[in-house]
C-alpha cells in the first residue's frame, strides 16, 4: 500500500483513498440514524450496535442478508477491537446475532456470509441451522502477505444459504465476459463466442471460484481506510444475483459501506448497520458520491469483466 507523506503526513499525491476532514463529518452526520429505530425505512445508514439495533427492524422485511462478520482473528475495526476465542465460543458469537436476522427475512430470501479459513467451518455449521445451503464460494484476494513456513493467504469464503426453496438467482446478470483466445468455428461462423472489433468474447455462466475481483487500494476511488473493505464488484455480483431492482437489503456488519453504495447504484433499497460513527461517515460520504456516479470498477455496460481484460477500463 502506498504510505501517506512522511514529512506532511498528508496522503501521496496519486493515492485516492477516501478521506474526512472536519466539516465534512459534521455536514454528513446529519445522514446517519443513531441505535435502533422506529419505525424503518428504505435507506437508512445507522450508527450503532447491531445487537441492539437488529430486533427494532421490520420482521419479514428483507430479500438478501450480507454479513461480512469479524474473522476469529484479533484485529482492531476503528475504535472497535475484536479478539479472536475458542472455536466453540466463535460459533456461538456468530449464532448470536445470526439467530436475531432470521426472523427479519422473507421466505424468499438469500443469505451471503463472508468468512476466512479459520472461520469458514463454523460459518458452515451456525448458516445451516437456520437456512438451506447452497454453495461456498471462494474469491481470490490476489493480495496477501507471504509466508516462510506456511501457504500464502490469498483467499477467502462466502457462504450462500436460502430461507427456503423460493429464491431469485438472476443467472444473465451475472455472466462473465472472457475472452476467446483458440475461438472455434463452425461452417465458418463462431461457435459458442461472439465476434467484435473489440476482440472475440464468450459470456460464461458464473462459477463459485471468483479470480476478477480486485482488493481496494490506494489508488482506486472506492478505497478507505477500514481494514477488511469488500470490493463494490464482489458486491455487485451478489446483488444482482440474488435481488431485483426495489429489494431491501440487510447488512449488519457495514463497515465502510460497500453494501449500502452498490445497493444504492443498483436501483435496490438498504438498511446498513456499523458500529464505528467514522466508518459511518465514510460510507455516507461514499452514498453521497454515488449519486454523482454509479459506476463499479470492473462492471460496466451489464457485464462482468475478466480482470484487466478491458483496456479502456481499469480494474
Amino acid at each position: 500500500m502506498e504510505p501517506k507523506n512522511k514529512d506532511s503526513g498528508t496522503r501521496a499525491p496519486r493515492n485516492r483513498t477516501l478521506d474526512l476532514d472536519a466539516a465534512e463529518a459534521d455536514s454528513l452526520r446529519s445522514r446517519l440514524v443513531y441505535g435502533p429505530i422506529t419505525p424503518q425505512t428504505a435507506d437508512q445508514l445507522i450508527c450503532g450496535d447491531a445487537f441492539e439495533c437488529l430486533p427494532s427492524l421490520k420482521a419479514g422485511s428483507f430479500d438478501l442478508l450480507f454479513a461480512d462478520p469479524p474473522y476469529n482473528l484479533t484485529k482492531e475495526f476503528g475504535k472497535e477491537i475484536f479478539r479472536e476465542r475458542t472455536g466453540e465460543d466463535y460459533e456461538a458469537w456468530l449464532d448470536s446475532w445470526l439467530g436475531l436476522c432470521v426472523p427479519l427475512l422473507k421466505e424468499t430470501a438469500s443469505v451471503y456470509i463472508c468468512g476466512d479459513w479459520r472461520s469458514s467451518a463454523a460459518i458452515q455449521r451456525v448458516g445451516s441451522r437456520y437456512f438451506k445451503l447452497r454453495n461456498r464460494i471462494t474469491w481470490e484476494r490476489e493480495k496477501g502477505r507471504g509466508a516462510k513456513a506456511n501457504w500464502k493467504n490469498a483467499a477467502e469464503d462466502i457462504w450462500y444459504f436460502t430461507v427456503s426453496d423460493r429464491f431469485t438467482f438472476n443467472l444473465d446478470a451475472v455472466k462473465q465476459r472472457r475472452r476467446v483466445i483458440a475461438p472455434y468455428r463452425e461452417n465458418g461462423k463462431p461457435k459458442d463466442w461472439n465476434e467484435s472489433e473489440d476482440g472475440n468474447y464468450r459470456d460464461t455462466h458464473p462459477s463459485n471460484l471468483w479470480t476478477d475481483i480486485t482488493v481496494p487500494f490506494w489508488s482506486m476511488p472506492e478505497n478507505t481506510d477500514h481494514p477488511t473493505q469488500k470490493p463494490e464488484k464482489l458486491l455487485a455480483k451478489i446483488i444482482l444475483a440474488s435481488t431485483v431492482p426495489g429489494d431491501l437489503v440487510l447488512d449488519p456488519f457495514a463497515g465502510s459501506g460497500t453494501t449500502a453504495v452498490v445497493a444504492k447504484k443498483l436501483g435496490r433499497r438498504f438498511i446498513a448497520i456499523e458500529s464505528d460513527e467514522q466508518f459511518c461517515l465514510l460510507a455516507a460520504k461514499r452514498l453521497e458520491l454515488a449519486e454523482k456516479d454509479p459506476s463499479i470498477q470492473g462492471f460496466a455496460d451489464g457485464v462482468f469483466w475478466e480482470r484487466n481484460s478491458q483496456y479502456r477500463r481499469w480494474y
